[in-house]
This record gives structure tokens, sequence and C-alpha cells, in this order.
């Protein structure tokens, strides 16, 4: 009888598993993910009913204590251990308690590549309670004003290797701002920290300083291009913090993890997922000034790394090196990031090995992220009841041509069906807030929607164009209104429309992102009206934007016309242009290619136009 009862019972839990495979097959992986984040969630609530709000800055103390001899940051072959990044640390906060007088909530602005003392300096800043705003290394002049004058620093701090773009704008900073650099001799003007870390204490400054009264407390500034032209500064509270640095441990990485990071740390990827990852698990960080594809496996096998920080065309770039032998062979096992092509992911597996990517969604600013939890080649995560339950969030009509939310007669969104593509917006309330920008709030305003399915209701709008399939993994399709990627980075079209329009013989601008085939993202493209009896100088324009623009923002192409068609509300129409590409053979206008080797757009004929298409020219 038992013997029969206990078969009876194996048959019914083995159909059971048949029947949950063929119906459900994604129901365990979904499970222990959501447990995953819910045990965190009640971590945190555990922290806060006891009155100990634990920021990143905590957490990288309590690891310094715990391990201070473990590697924390290896940097061109140099150790950093977690108790000398803990030192270093401390000798920067003492400079600025004693030398600048800083005190808590003063924003001090960081312009450095990726180096320890990026880390070093922002540690000791936080621990002063200072708000940090780091800015993108690679813009300069007005628009490096801009973000400095947006985000009103007490102090500027600038790395050695950019000195030279400082001295620039030198003369036209705020008088207020005390200016340090990371050398010994410096500009006049300029104070030299380097010189006074080599004096200072590395005795801690007391934990008064930067003990946090609320995880909703601003304690970074990152920018992002946004869609309204110049950068915007994205208030980082706390909490986002605090969010982003779960993320490698959301995908399993652990304290015996070395991640390498190639990715800038004035992103949100390289410093919160990246550097703040890795102090939320513990573990060793291998720092790279900058991305190289041919040093790439080289480093990953001479330092032992097993999780690396990607976007798409990082591994685009990867998959394009000449093949060696042994390029399976490395101890890499998990790739974190976003915007990897399908095709890319596909190749890239085949050809270095049994990588899991661990593909994810999310804005700087955003309220909302996905987390591909399961490996699908082409998703950046999933959906559930649960899951929304957490994390509200629709995909509704979008209108092309007016190039905003469709609204029906009642002045109400419509959610889009699955394998439809809708705009991606996220609920904002207390559990999901949106902490918007600094400055005017009228920045904070434009990406919110309101009264979106009912009176009152607000949501974030992404920007992003999403498709949700009938198993609920959920496509980037693409972006909308002024800002589309490329290179790893958002391009704003306004501010490269701004910069085109200084030139005296140009009339009006219309830049736009189009698709080249092999690449990632979109390359940058600008319609031009000259102004009547002025003729165009390639040269010049050439010389304009190159001087300007950090180079991933420079258009590739150019086109000449002599009217451009205006939506309903008078916003310059993009949306024929982007599908009309750069193909000389449709297009009458004239168009021109940028031409780095003259240093000058020059007419992009039926021949070039092939070369491009087929990768002969790299762009």
């Amino acid at each position: 009888m038992l013997v029969s009862w206990l078969a009876g019972l194996g048959a019914g839990l083995l159909g059971l598993h048949v029947v949950q495979k063929l119906l459900f097959p994604y129901f365990w992986d979904d499970f222990w993910f959501l447990l995953k984040v819910v045990r965190y969630g009640v971590r945190m609530e555990v922290y806060k009913r006891r009155g100990e709000l634990v920021t990143v800055l905590d957490k990288f103390l309590s690891q310094a204590a715990r391990q201070p001899h473990k590697p924390f940051i290896i940097y061109e072959g140099d150790v950093h251990t977690y108790r000398d990044v803990d030192r270093r640390s401390n000798r920067v906060a003492r400079v600025f308690l004693s030398q600048a007088s800083l005190k808590p909530g003063d924003t001090v602005a960081l312009l450095m590549t990726n180096e320890p003392d990026f880390v070093h300096v922002w540690f000791g800043l936080a621990k002063l309670g200072c708000v940090v705003a780091f800015l993108n290394s690679n813009i300069r002049a007005h628009c490096l004003l801009h973000c400095i004058r947006t985000c009103e620093p007490t102090a500027l701090v600038v790395g050695a290797d950019l000195l030279g773009t400082l001295e620039e704008i030198l003369p036209s900073l705020p008088k207020d701002i005390s200016i340090w650099g990371m050398k010994d001799s410096v500009p006049q003007g300029v104070i030299s920290l380097q010189e006074k870390l080599s004096m200072s204490s590395d005795e801690p400054v007391p934990r008064s300083y930067h003990v946090a009264t609320s995880l909703k407390s601003t304690c970074l500034y990152i920018f992002t291009s946004g869609t309204t032209g110049l950068p915007k500064a994205a208030v980082i509270s706390q909490l986002q913090a605090l969010k982003g640095s779960s993320g490698l441990w959301a995908f399993g990485c652990t304290a015996d993890d070395i991640v390498y990071i190639t990715l800038p740390l004035y992103h949100s990827s390289g410093s919160l997922l990246g550097i703040g990852g890795c102090v939320e698990l513990g573990a060793t960080c291998v720092l790279k000034k900058k991305f190289s594809a041919s040093q790439f496996w080289n480093d990953c096998k001479k330092y032992n790394v097993t999780v690396f920080q990607y976007i798409g065309e990082l591994c685009r770039y990867l998959c394009r090196q000449p093949k060696r032998e042994g390029e399976k062979e490395h101890r890499v096992r998990l790739a974190v990031g976003n915007g990897i092509r399908s095709d890319v992911w596909r190749e890239f597996l085949d050809r270095f090995g049994h990588i899991k990517m661990c593909e994810f969604y999310g804005a700087t600013e955003g309220n909302i992220c996905f987390m591909n939890h399961t490996g699908k080649i082409g998703s950046v995560g999933r959906t559930n009841f649960f899951y929304k339950l957490f994390f509200p969030f629709d995909l509704v009509k979008y209108d092309f041509q007016k190039d905003e939310p469709m609204r029906n007669e009642q002045e109400r969104c419509s959610p889009v069906k699955k394998g439809e593509p809708g705009l991606l917006i996220s609920r904002v309330n207390t559990k999901n807030p949106f902490f918007g920008y600094a400055g005017s709030y009228r920045h904070t305003k434009s990406k919110l929607l309101f009264d979106v399915f009912k009176k009152g209701d607000v949501y974030f709008n992404t920007g992003d164009l999403m498709v949700q399939d009938e198993e609920n993994f959920l496509y980037f399709w693409d972006r909308t209104g002024d800002t589309f990627r490329w290179k790893g980075e958002n391009v704003a079209t306004t501010e490269v429309a701004d910069v085109i329009g200084m030139l005296d013989f140009i009339q009006e601008t219309n830049v736009y992102g189009v698709a080249v085939s092999g690449y990632e993202g979109k390359a940058g493209m600008a319609s031009i009206i000259l102004k009547p009896q002025k003729s165009l100088d390639l040269e010049k324009v050439y010389e304009q934007v190159v001087t300007s623009l950090p180079a991933y923002a420079c258009p590739r192409f150019l086109r000449i016309q002599e009217k451009m068609e205006t939506t309903g509300t008078f916003k310059l129409q993009k949306f024929q242009l982007v599908e009309e590409g750069f193909n000389p053979l449709k297009i009458s206008d004239p168009l021109y290619f940028m031409d780095n080797l003259k240093k000058s757009y020059v007419p992009l004929t039926k021949e070039l136009y092939d070369q491009v298409m087929l990768g002969e020219i790299k762009l």
C-alpha cells in the first residue's frame, strides 16, 4: 500500500514537473530571483526600523574593517587594498576639511578619468557628507561650463590628465569655486591636491560628518544627456546608490569574484554597479583607464578576472578582433551590462565560450529597471504579475509623427498589446520615487507624464520604446525624442545642433540618429539649411564639431536641404529623415561624410556609401 502510494505521489510530482516545464518554463527562475529581490528589500526595511541607515560608504567602511588586507582595486599592476583606499580617502577628507572648510551638503564636482584616485576623492568627500558631481571627462568648452554651473559646486577636483581641458575654461569659471588638481605642478589659480595629500593625516574623520538622516538624501549628481539638449545633473539619492550597488549581487556575483571595469566611472554603470557592486560584495575590481579590445583578454587572464562589465559596443569590438588561439582559455563566467545585439551576443558566446550574459535595463535617473536573470538572448529582462506589484510600469502607444504618447478622446494613454512596441513608463510613488534633476524644476517635469490612465497619476517617461512578448520577456526597440545612442553614449541632438548653428553660414540644423549596418546604436546625421547667399564650408563644419563636441557626438553624415518639415507643435520633423537614412541613391539632397584623414566632410558617393555599409570604412 505504502509503495503504491509513494509511486503514485512520484508520478504525480513528475506530472506536475512536466506541466510546469511546458506551461511555466521560467517559473523557478522567476521565483528564486524574486525571492532574492524581496530578501534584499526586507533587509533594508530591518535596517530602517532599527534606525540604522546604511549607505554605500558605510558598507565600504565595514568591508575595510572586516578585510583590510584584501585587494579592492587593481590598477596597472598596482594593488590597493580596502585599507589603502580607506586611508587615502581619509587624507582627502582631511585636506578638504582643513583647507576648503567643506561641510555636509556641499557639492564638489569631480572631473577625472578612470584611476584609483577617482574612488579616493569620491569616498573622501562622501566621508564629509558632501554631494559629489561626476563630470563626463569627454566634454569640453561651453558644455563643461554648463555642467559645472548646473551643480553649483563649492570646489572642483581635476585629474592630472585633464588639467589641459580645464585651462580652456579657467577664466570663465565662477570665482567662488576652489579648483584642485591631482598633480604636483598645476596652472595658476589651481591648488595642488596631490601636494596637500602627501602632508595630510590618514586618521578617519568623525562619522557624524557623513551619517545619513534619510536614504532619500542626495549623495551624487550623475550627468545624463536627457532630451532637452545640454546634459542634466540627475539627482542620485542614497537609496538609488544602494539599489545600483546590489546589481552584481542580484546576478549571482560573490566576494570571490574579480570584476573587470573598463567603463567610465562618471557613468552610473561604472561607479554604482561596478565600484559600488564590489563594495556590496567585498570583491576585487580590476580598473582600466580606458577600454582596449586588443588588451582585454590578456588582462582577464593576467588578473584571473571572473566577471566583466560591458556595453553592446564593447562586445562587438571584441568580436571584431583577429582570432587567436586559446580565446576560450579564461576564467570569466559572467558579463553584466546592456545594449548587446542578439547577433553579437550569439557570436560572442560561440567565440569566447560559455559566459552568462547578464543583460539589464535601467536609466541613471529612472525609477524602473529590468534584469535578464535567465540569459534569454536579446532580452533586457522579464516581468510577471509579482514584479509589476513591486515595480509598476506600462508600455503605451506612441505617436511617431508627433513624437509624444498617444492620447484618446478622454486624454488618456492606452497600453499596447503584447508584441507591439510601446513607450516604457513607470509609476511614480513613495516606493518608487523619481528624484529628478538639479536646477530648474522644468527639467524634472519634462520627464514626467501626468493623468496617464486616470486623473492625478504620475509616470516617469523613460523615452524608450520596448516590446513585451508572449512569454513576458522585454526587448529594447528604440529611443524616442531628441536623444540617440552611439558608442555607448547618449547624444543629445539639440546640443549638437546648437554647436553647428554657431557657424555664420548655417540657418537651421536638425540632428538625428541613423542606423548603420553592423553597428550598435545610431550614427549622428545633421540636416542643414544654409543662410541665403551663403556657401557651405565643409572644413569649417568639421573643425567646429571636432573642437566643440566629444568624438561620439560628432555627426558622421550631413544632408543639405532647402526647407525642413515641422510637426504640428512646430518641432523639427525627424521621423522621415531617420527613415530615409543616408543612401545617396534614394536621396536627391547633397550628402556628405565625415573624413578624419582629410579633416573635412566630403561628398558621400555611392562608392563611399557601399564601403561604409560593408564595414570597409570604420565609423
